[in-house]
């Protein structure tokens, strides 16, 4: 199986030894991605949960974009918190992004702490096409 590795600047650089996502026989697997903004590298949002999550999502989109693939292809994706508290805002707005036609699986979890002082990141798997 050939493994590509993604990469496009309308997301983050990464910030270490990874790919933004690896494709591989159909299925894209995405980093997770937080607040940074693609072309400055600096977080957005300054602690605001729902700018910082709107943030993740456009960076996770341009990725599965960049991979062939789209939010509707999604598989699964993991939302890690700062702060579960954020849960129902940060619900909130991911069901814009993946509240249409079939849900992807999902798990969430409260986590000590994030890269850069993020209170959200996101990752998923997605189908992706083919080269």
């Amino acid at each position: 199986m050939q493994l590509e590795a993604v990469i496009t600047v309308a997301a983050p650089a990464p910030v270490g030894p990874y790919s933004q996502a690896v494709k591989a026989g159909g299925v894209l697997y995405c980093s997770g991605q937080i607040a940074l903004d693609p072309q400055t590298g600096a977080m957005v949002g300054a602690g605001d949960v729902e700018a910082e999550t709107r943030q993740v999502l456009s960076n996770l989109k341009a990725v599965l974009e960049a991979g062939g693939s789209s939010p509707s292809q999604v598989l699964r994706t993991t939302v890690f918190l700062a702060d579960l508290g954020d849960f129902a805002l940060v619900n909130g707005i991911y069901a814009e992004v993946f509240g249409q036609g079939v849900s992807p699986a999902r798990a969430c979890v409260e986590v000590a702490a994030l890269p850069k002082g993020a209170r959200v990141e996101i990752d998923c798997i997605a189908l992706a096409a083919e080269a």
